[in-house]
């Protein structure tokens, strides 16, 4: 406590002052200091690039990612107003991508925003039509041609629509008057639509017009050449004309833009089926199978393709999926298909499933000789029906020992309507 006190150094303390005072006066400019460590500022896209890109996407085929570059275009100004025209061209992408629920939505979103877009209302009902909405389909395309009754898209997906009627017996006595009607205005309207072409060739397809459909097909892929529903509806208008290698290219085409679609391996290998190239109708059943597992109708394609190649259990197993139901090698459960009269493809599976299990060693006539009742009481008046059910009854007797006899048909039941 005796210790004397160092005198103050007023020169160190007058420094140090000076140094906090500069410190406080730099402190607001610090953060503008740019410094190694600082993170690179990253500019931002503006929407009209994304947008840019999706109509090139869009005009390359590449539909799942121009909806993505559509996407991020309305993400990137989510409140532009502009942004309704953007829901309704990324639900036209989604539906030439067979992304029918989402395209509905987008229709929907655009209608939030522009509730009397005559062109939003109209990509709705396509998106409805192709769900097999057709009730509530045809009431937003008549709306929209309410609100523009010179909207060629509409038109267009009026005329799909009622195709789409047509092929399951509804729609009216006049059906066809009326979707040929619809499909000429929506050409007249929109010559150089992608859509106008592509409904004028399913109508003329659906009027069993090939060769012209043909040709509206090929018109809509001179507009964007990498549309595989295209492609699909051409390989399918040249198969019903008999141009089966022609068909076989366009349905391989539409198989690359789309290779999770089975369909165009399934017409693929119907057709080698007509040819009796069963070895390559085989393949190509096989491949549209493994594209969808979980599908009867796949199954009991390829089941028709094993019993051509003389491939009778895998015949039966495939077939007994369609007419049984049951659960897959692969876990898929899938429902039994009763016999249908007025389903040719259904009633061919029917018979060849007892037909395979008549070439089973030994026979399984227990189980085969039912689908031959089953066709004799249901279907009499088809006679390649009856005629097979006929061989499954004679192929019993005699793996029996027994002769053979010829059903006769209940002549009471309605013969099918194809």
């Amino acid at each position: 406590m005796t210790r004397r006190r160092r005198p103050l150094n007023y020169f160190n303390l007058t420094v140090l002052t000076v140094l906090v005072l500069v410190s406080i006066y730099l402190a607001p400019f610090a953060s503008t200091v740019e410094t190694p460590w600082n993170p690179t500022p990253t500019p931002t896209r503006p929407p009209e690039s994304f947008v840019t890109e999706a109509e090139q996407l869009l005009a390359q085929g590449k539909l799942s990612q121009a909806v993505q570059a559509y996407q991020q275009a309305i993400a990137a100004a989510p409140n532009n107003p502009a942004n309704a025209a953007l829901y309704i061209n990324m639900a036209r992408a989604q539906v030439w991508a067979g992304q029918y629920k989402e395209a509905q939505a987008n229709a929907e979103n655009a209608l939030l925003l522009n509730p009397n877009s005559s062109i939003a209302h109209a990509v709705r009902g396509w998106a409805l039509a192709n769900q097999r909405e057709f009730l509530t389909a045809e009431s937003a395309i008549k709306r929209a041609l309410e609100l523009d009754p010179n909207n060629a898209l509409a038109h267009a997906y009026y005329a799909e629509l009622l195709v789409d009627q047509y092929f399951e017996n509804q729609g009216g006595p006049n059906i066809v008057e009326r979707m040929s009607e619809e499909s000429r205005v929506a050409l007249r309207l929109g010559a150089g639509s992608l859509e106008a072409h592509y409904a004028r060739g399913y109508v003329l397809e659906a009027t069993g017009n090939y060769q012209e459909a043909i040709q509206e097909y090929q018109a809509a892929i001179a507009i964007n050449p990498n549309i595989a529903k295209i492609y699909l509806a051409l390989g399918r208008s040249y198969r019903l004309a008999g141009v089966y290698d022609l068909a076989v290219d366009a349905l391989s085409k539409a198989d690359t833009l789309n290779p999770a679609d089975p369909t165009p391996d399934l017409i693929i290998s119907r057709i080698y089926y007509t040819t009796g190239e069963f070895t390559k109708a085989e393949q190509y059943a096989q491949q549209a199978l493994r594209d969808s597992p979980g599908d009867p109708n796949l199954h009991a394609n390829l089941g028709l393709m094993y019993y051509k190649n003389f491939k009778y259990p895998e015949a039966v197993q495939e077939l007994g999926y369609y007419v049984n139901g049951g659960v897959t090698e692969d876990g898929y459960e899938l429902p039994a298909s009763p016999l249908d009269p007025n389903s040719l493809r259904n009633i061919e599976y029917h018979f060849t499933y007892g037909l395979a299990l008549t070439r089973l060693i030994p026979p399984r006539c227990d189980l085969a000789l039912p689908v031959a009742q089953r066709i004799m009481d249901k279907i009499p008046g088809n006679e390649v029906a009856v005629f097979n059910a006929n061989a499954i009854y004679q192929r019993c007797a005699e793996a029996a020992g027994t002769p053979s006899t010829t059903a006769t048909a209940t002549p009471s039941t309605v013969p099918p309507t194809p």
